[in-house]
């Protein structure tokens, strides 16, 4: 086995083993994929203070997220498809999560379902929910988290029309989906791979199997999702999710200060400042430069996360230096998985905790909720 050292080694582990319709889905942004790699430039832009002769002995990156205690200020973001990327990914992710102590959230567009990840886990998880056009069935989705016992709901607002993913339309993942010739050469010179996936528990979108009269498969239940998405979705909305709920509830994607203090005067408990991975508006600011302006706006009334672009701990200290309280991280997660299933999820959290530790004492930090804009160059 190679000497894994970082996240990139695991995307390449993940690059060579995972189906490449799959690899491109979670890797790919929308159209030109300007925000994509904006996400990225901007985050390696930013400079560390390096400090010297500070004593930074018993430290520690332990922190809380939506009043639960972590061992890192660092969560598992919602991520579609994630039991493509290994059988029963979304299990294995949150059994890898809960053992490292960080939150999971799972998405509603998850292979395996909320009650198949709450058999896999002790503790609480989160959830990551759609407002479809079908309210009833989005109730049902909040229903069936509490039942779970899901600790916080994640309500995502950028989704409520779907920005075009090149990669994923010339890999057949359209809707219907469409098997190519290379897409079947692929999954061919990938057996391990397609061996894998079929031993899943599930192989269609788990929190939507038998809950859709007519939309029994893959096929029909993608064709069912395309005409869920609800340009329509309004700040009313959020008001409605809020009191169904009754808990914890986090508003996924503010990058605008506007936007950022109506969702904080909503009463949710946490904001998650994020351009969809640079999957939805291409060209948009990229998450790290909208952060600040969000923090700003927010003024404490709520607790204010951020994901795009995350691959290392530097990373995460530096978005921690800009104001958030939490970072989440998508696509180093599902490389992970992809890479060496659940080992692999718990080899990133530890590759990511050492280089956010290490990051600390070269800053002259002990404790990372110390971390402010004093650990940035300025220049």
């Amino acid at each position: 086995m190679p000497v894994v050292t970082c996240i990139e080694d695991l995307r390449r582990m993940a690059e060579r083993r995972v189906a490449k319709a799959i690899f491109d889905y979670v890797s790919r942004g929308s159209y030109d994929e300007l925000t994509l790699r904006a996400n990225r430039d901007e985050l390696e832009a930013l400079k560390l203070r390096q400090r010297v002769a500070i004593d930074v002995d018993q430290r520690s990156t332990r922190s809380a997220l939506a009043g639960q205690e972590v061992a890192m200020p660092v969560g598992i973001a919602p991520v579609g498809l994630t039991g493509l990327n290994w059988a029963n990914g979304e299990m294995l992710g949150a059994r890898a999560a809960e053992k490292f102590g960080i939150p999971f959230t799972l998405s509603t567009m998850s292979i395996c379902s909320i009650e198949d990840v709450a058999s896999a886990v002790t503790r609480p998880f989160w959830f990551q929910l759609y407002v479809f056009r079908d309210r009833g069935f989005a109730a049902s989705l909040i229903d069936r988290a509490k039942a779970a016992k899901c600790s916080a709901l994640m309500l995502t607002l950028d989704l409520q029309i779907q920005g075009q993913r090149h990669r994923d339309l010339k890999n057949g993942l359209t809707v219907p989906p469409r098997l190519t010739l290379a897409n079947f050469v692929d999954a061919l010179c990938k057996p391990a791979w397609t061996f894998n996936v079929l031993q899943s528990k599930r192989k269609s979108f788990g929190n939507l199997e038998g809950q859709i009269k007519g939309a029994d498969n893959l096929l029909t239940l993608s064709q069912w999702i395309a005409g869920q998405f609800d340009p329509t979705l309004s700040w009313k909305d959020v008001a409605w999710v809020k009191e169904r709920w009754g808990g914890k509830l986090i508003l996924k994607g503010i990058l605008d200060a506007e936007d950022a203090k109506i969702a904080a005067s909503t009463g949710a408990d946490a904001l998650v400042v994020s351009n969809h991975g640079g999957r939805q508006l291409d060209g948009t600011v990229s998450s790290i430069r909208a952060l600040p302006e969000v923090v700003d706006a927010v003024g404490g009334r709520a607790e204010v996360y951020f994901d795009g672009g995350v691959r290392s701990g530097q990373d995460v200290l530096k978005a921690l230096a800009l104001g958030a309280r939490g970072v989440f991280i998508g696509k180093a997660f599902a490389w992970a998985l992809g890479a060496m299933g659940e080992q692999g999820v718990s080899l990133a959290l530890e590759i990511i905790r050492k280089e956010l530790d290490v990051s600390m004492a070269l800053c002259g930090l002990r404790d990372v909720k110390d971390a402010s804009p004093a650990i940035l160059r300025r220049g």
